[in-house]
């Protein structure tokens, strides 16, 4: 437990224990059972930015099965920069980091591994009902992982690569780069 739970009250701990039991099942052990252990009888997962998941025990279980669990790369890195817990809702910021060595289904569904590098900032929101998880829906740019496997040309758009996940662990980094470089080429 971090440093910031020691402000939470002990049913935001209960809930946040759950969480933490439940990415531990995802990314660590690699175990279905105890993943779906953590969620209530009818859960859903979206991974919005991509429409991957399922809605219903069946589904998420196919899916975690099929397309999620144990495909993260093994240099697969996750940094929480911040939680914040309500009654029945958890909404995590990290930054996850890995290198694209193998298929990532939830992630990057009919692309082959690239070999590169991708860091980007992830948003989770998390709402339970007694206490497990419901529901899930995890936000991310999927532009700034194009564009870190070389699949998005970023000098044509208003979009960026692993600088965007770095303004969110460092805020000092410069801004404004994509506003600077459109009023150059007007």
């Amino acid at each position: 437990m971090n440093s910031q739970a020691t402000s939470f009250t002990p049913a935001q701990r209960e809930l946040l224990t759950c969480w933490q039991r439940h990415m531990q099942a995802e990314f660590a052990t690699l175990s279905v059972d105890d993943a779906l252990a953590t969620m209530a009888e009818n859960p859903s997962v979206n991974h919005v930015p991509v429409l991957t998941g399922g809605v219903g025990r069946e589904a998420v279980h196919a899916f975690y099965t099929q397309h999620f669990i144990g495909q993260m790369p093994p240099d697969t890195e996750m940094v929480t920069i911040a939680q914040t817990i309500g009654d029945d809702r958890l909404v995590e910021e990290l930054v996850v980091r890995f290198t694209h060595t193998r298929v990532i289904d939830w992630l990057l569904p009919g692309i082959p591994p690239t070999g590169r590098r991708v860091e980007v900032a992830v948003i989770a929101v998390v709402q339970f009902e007694g206490g497990k998880i419901a529901q899930e829906r995890i936000y991310w740019d999927q532009a700034s992982v194009l564009v870190q496997l070389g699949l998005l040309d970023a000098t044509a758009l208003p979009v960026a690569g692993a600088e965007s996940a770095r303004k969110v662990l460092d805020p000092t980094l410069p801004a404004n780069a994509l506003i600077e470089r459109a009023t150059r080429g007007r």
